[in-house]
């Protein structure tokens, strides 16, 4: 509803700017401040001034008496407050609200018809998820769950990096090493059986005999060959290495939970020959240049001072040629390509862009989202060196946390058996992993993460518990009444608080459409914290079951109406949201 509000308003300020004579390119349409009785305000007043040649407030004040609210459904009235035009909005607005609201699939946007594919996660296949790089996973499959619901045909992609040197030590430590004289792994799952073979391989290449990494070494390269000559015997030996990795790392991802519509492998690039072909049309540009030993892009005219190097001088080729090659394949069969990246790639970003104008793609369908990495307070962690955090650890952890958080807050139900223990396990995983992504993704991307418990478990603060506890409390309330309330009169909804909770229940369709334009689930995020303040204010002051038939049934409506929003919302940010707590 708020967004036909917010077109007819729109449609209302052009129309009489029109008619005024004045320009109608920026219409200053806004959110007012709090205290001001209105849903949307306009600040044009302030820019027509000097080419009016006119007082902010007297341009306000003809605005708002050359607009007949008749002729537009959701506007009351129009009113001029100094310099600013507010909008109070209809009956018809509220009474629209609460009914769409109270649909389950409320908020969800119709289709646009536009492909997009999300890349996020691509984590290298060389041991578990750790910490530090959690945050790729749950903001990409809170952006694949965005557009989405924005309407959107979203398909959610993992690109596995299994062609690299990496990939080439790991499958050698593998078939090199034996099981025995490896350390016992920490987990019993694959991924952490593996990283054994991958840690021990690494550092026997930094410190075992001269003459023996030699061998190695010819051997890793041999393998690497082998991949870049499409060597099927090659192939099969590093798969192994790869899906067993993977297969761990997804059961890990799983928690979160993080899905992939497709794993798409960069060895798919070299096999289908697309690789040796966009290297023979790199070798042709101006900018490609032999140097030590290696074909490079000379990017400094276009302000990039580091070259892309695109192929060694043993023939072959190196992750961002392969990359080049994906993101061509990308650009034919989707109409848009978000690519989720820590912001130590940020270069690797630009030049991949560059040099796929330089080949004569239009980038605009490309959207790079960067992120900074997530700390723990005692640092920054690293899986190659197997001293860092790693995701199953956190989650562990976080579960833990709130169980011990969820039974010290445990009323009479659990002695009245209306809670079992099966209960406090299921809302301890919803509220402890729902902690860790919403604690991720509620930040902007581009700013720094420190991971605190206190914060993210605060029952009480702006946090996930904070915001699943609104949901519980409407599920508990509507429970209670045991009736699902008919057609009601949102007119005898008459309290601040109750128009409030209105007014921001409306909005959330708009939060969606903006929040999945700027790729920037953050904003859903912020506006569950002040749909949660809003919901609480509610409570507080409206009790919801009375003896007035006519307002119990109202308001019952409006908690089932905020019980679909809030779900919806924690929805989309990937946040389970418990029906008790």
């Amino acid at each position: 509803m708020f967004l036909s509000l917010r077109e007819q308003a729109e449609r209302a300020m052009a129309d009489a700017l029109s008619a005024m004579g004045l320009p109608t390119d920026d219409l200053g349409i806004e959110e007012p401040p709090e205290d001001v009785e209105a849903v949307l305000a306009s600040s044009v007043a302030f820019r027509l001034a000097g080419e009016a040649g006119r007082a902010p407030g007297e341009i306000a004040a003809e605005i708002a008496e050359t607009i007949d609210p008749g002729e537009y459904g959701y506007v009351e009235r129009v009113e001029a407050r100094g310099p600013y035009v507010n909008v109070l909005a209809s009956e018809t607005y509220y009474a629209d609200t609460l009914e769409a609201a109270r649909d389950e699939g409320y908020g969800r946007l119709e289709p646009t018809g536009e492909r997009v594919v999300v890349e996020h996660t691509s984590a290298n296949p060389t041991g578990p998820v750790h910490v530090g790089r959690a945050r790729n996973p749950i903001i990409g499959d809170a952006i694949v769950r965005l557009l989405d619901f924005a309407g959107h045909d979203v398909e959610a992609h993992y690109y596995v990096n299994d062609a690299g040197r990496q990939m080439a030590v790991f499958t050698w430590a593998y078939e090199t090493f034996d099981e025995s004289e490896l350390p016992e792994p920490e987990r019993e799952k694959a991924d952490y059986e593996l990283v054994r073979y991958y840690r021990a391989g690494n550092a026997f290449l930094e410190e075992g005999p001269e003459a023996e990494v030699e061998a190695a070494e010819a051997e890793i390269a041999s393998i690497m060959q082998g991949l870049e000559s499409g060597d099927e015997a090659t192939y099969e030996r590093v798969g192994r290495v790869v899906e067993g990795v993977l297969s761990g790392m997804r059961e890990s991802l799983s928690r979160l939970p993080a899905e992939f519509d497709e794993f798409v492998k960069e060895t798919r690039f070299i096999r289908d020959g697309s690789t040796e072909e966009l290297v023979e049309r790199l070798k042709e540009l101006d900018e490609a240049v032999y140097e030590e030993e290696a074909w490079q892009l000379d990017l400094s005219e276009r302000g990039i001072e580091k070259n892309l190097v695109f192929l060694r001088s043993d023939g072959t080729s190196l992750y961002p040629t392969r990359d080049l090659a994906h993101h061509e394949w990308k650009l034919e069969n989707f109409d848009r390509a978000v690519t989720v990246l820590g912001e130590d790639h940020g270069l690797q970003a630009q030049q991949v862009r560059t040099t796929l104008e330089l080949l004569g793609n239009d980038t605009e369908p490309l959207d790079q989202v960067l992120y900074s990495y997530v700390n723990l307070p005692e640092g920054k962690m690293s899986t190659r060196a197997g001293t860092g955090v790693d995701l199953d650890d956190l989650l562990d952890e976080a579960v833990e946390r709130a169980r011990e958080e969820v039974e010290s807050r445990l009323d009479t139900r659990i002695r009245d058996d209306e809670l079992d223990e099966d209960d406090v396990e299921r809302i301890a995983r919803q509220v402890g992993i729902g902690a860790v992504r919403y604690d991720v993704v509620s930040k902007q991307p581009s700013k720094a993460i420190t991971f605190e418990w206190e914060r993210a478990l605060n029952f009480e603060a702006q946090s996930a518990p904070y915001v699943q506890y609104v949901h519980a409390r409407t599920c508990g309330i509507l429970s209670e009444a045991d009736v699902e309330p008919g057609t009601v009169d949102p007119a005898v909804l008459e309290t601040a608080e109750e128009r409030d909770l209105l007014e921001v229940i409306a909005r959330f369709p708009a939060t969606i459409e903006e929040a999945a334009e700027d790729r920037q689930p953050h904003q859903v995020a912020t506006y569950t914290r002040e749909f949660a303040e809003t919901f609480n204010a509610f409570y507080r002051e409206c009790q919801v079951l009375s003896e007035d038939r006519e307002l119990s049934e109202a308001r019952l409506a409006l908690v089932a109406a905020s019980r679909h929003t809030i779900a919806n919302a924690l929805s989309v940010l990937g946040v389970e949201a418990p029906d008790s707590m």
